[in-house]
């Protein structure tokens, strides 16, 4: 017979609890707005943003940003397909890697971020920041921050799947 896992005590079961719901409760509305303003899924805001806000360039490549914003590289794929419909994005193929595709923010793409921002900002402030003091604030990444890179430690599970292939191949 094996031993049974140990169990959450109330204070783990209720940190994790106010988590997923503050979390869900967020997402919900920050995914609400994005449709509203701008037609956008919140994938597919990842994506823009991180293309036109945080790329020097405005390009990326697909599977550093399926990693990036955790999901499948198939899903990931899909999404991009939707943005480049829109013209919010172009591909195109990765100068160092024949296999490899780039994903590029064009003007309409940074023009619907310019314009879903501020909205989106609002949503993040009313809602996650406005209860809070600013050192609960600064508490608040103080413990999340460990934890995502404790997370992040583990590669994404496309990342994983391209090293075990690059490492079988040498």
């Amino acid at each position: 017979m094996t031993d049974a896992p140990p169990l959450l005590d109330s204070v783990e079961l209720g940190a994790y609890f106010a988590l997923i719901e503050v979390a869900g409760l967020l997402r919900h509305q920050v995914e609400q707005q994005l449709n509203d303003v701008g037609g956008l899924s919140y994938v597919q805001f990842q994506l823009l943003a991180r293309l036109a806000l945080d790329s020097p360039t405005g390009s990326g490549r697909m599977t550093d940003l399926a990693d990036g914003v955790v999901y499948s590289r198939s899903g990931l794929t899909y999404q991009a397909g939707l943005l480049e419909k829109a013209k919010l994005v172009t591909r195109g193929q990765a100068a160092d890697d024949d296999r490899g595709v780039t994903l590029t923010v064009t003007g309409a793409g940074r023009a619907l971020i310019a314009k879903v921002l501020p909205g989106h900002v609002e949503v993040i402030k009313d809602l996650l920041l406005q209860p809070l003091t600013r050192k609960q604030i600064e508490s608040l990444f103080a413990v999340l921050e460990p934890v995502r890179q404790h997370m992040r430690a583990a590669p994404p599970r496309s990342a994983e799947r391209r090293r075990r292939r690059s490492n079988s191949a040498t």
